[in-house]
């Protein structure tokens, strides 16, 4: 089980002041991440399980350094992969083309954008509390399955209102991608853009490299999801027009 421990170095990286020591598992889990988001903005539903390989490795890590509210957005994350994996290889009854990439409607676009400045307002003003009781439910939970843990000492949160931008808006752009809506790759870049100057302030550096090379992924996802959206849409108004 060493390789699953992030003691169990592969390479020091010579980044910041004293470098950087990338274990097995964090490499695996990047690498399984990058190819995730790189798969996914190539439409192939394979992505999902690199996906699965990704948060559940970096759930191993959060669990270690006991980060135990991102932990819990890692089952998320894992829950989500899966449902997107059964939604993008689902046929119909008729046998047709299942979910096609496409925009949100106006009105979806509202109701999107409401709950999700609600729930980063909320996330701000109560993060501390919130992530507190996430982290005790979780001790008990593993507490009751024979690990011996404790309750660890947590620390005010360094950027409320960033991190909530952070953790809501991940939720909000994976549920957009499993119905394959093109605005998710939006999200994703402000995510990106954000978790960039977030690591970096943190001393994260390698993290910090990560989402540099994630918001490059999402940008051409992005341009290519645009075009398969365009190129849906004029097909479904051909379609249209031949049944009339």
């Amino acid at each position: 089980m060493d390789f699953f421990s992030i003691k169990k170095i592969l390479v020091h990286i010579p980044l910041g002041i004293d470098g950087y020591d990338l274990s097995y598992i964090e490499a695996i889990g990047t690498i399984a991440g990058l190819l995730c988001i790189w798969l996914a903005s190539q439409e192939k539903t394979i992505n999902y399980l690199f996906g699965l390989i990704n948060v559940t490795l970096f759930a191993v890590i959060f669990f270690q350094i006991q980060l135990y509210a991102s932990l819990i957005l890692q089952i998320f994350f894992f829950a989500a992969n899966v449902y997107g994996w059964y939604a993008w290889s689902r046929v119909d009854e008729q046998k047709q083309i299942k979910l096609k990439i496409r925009w949100l409607k106006p009105k979806q676009m509202i109701i999107v954008a409401a709950i999700s400045i609600l729930s980063i307002l909320i996330m701000t003003f109560n993060i501390d509390q919130i992530f507190a009781y996430m982290a005790e439910i979780v001790v008990v939970a593993l507490q009751g399955v024979g690990f011996n843990i404790t309750m660890p000492a947590l620390e005010p949160d360094a950027f409320p209102f960033w991190d909530s931008v952070v953790m809501v808006l991940s939720i909000v752009a994976m549920i957009l991608m499993t119905r394959k809506h093109v605005e998710n790759w939006l999200i994703w870049l402000i995510i990106n853009v954000v978790s960039v100057v977030l690591f970096y302030l943190q001393g994260v550096l390698a993290m910090s490299l990560q989402y540099i090379i994630l918001t490059g992924i999402a940008l051409n996802g992005f341009r290519l999801w645009i075009k398969a959206a365009q190129h849906n849409n004029e097909q479904q108004l051909e379609e249209n027009e031949s049944v009339s």
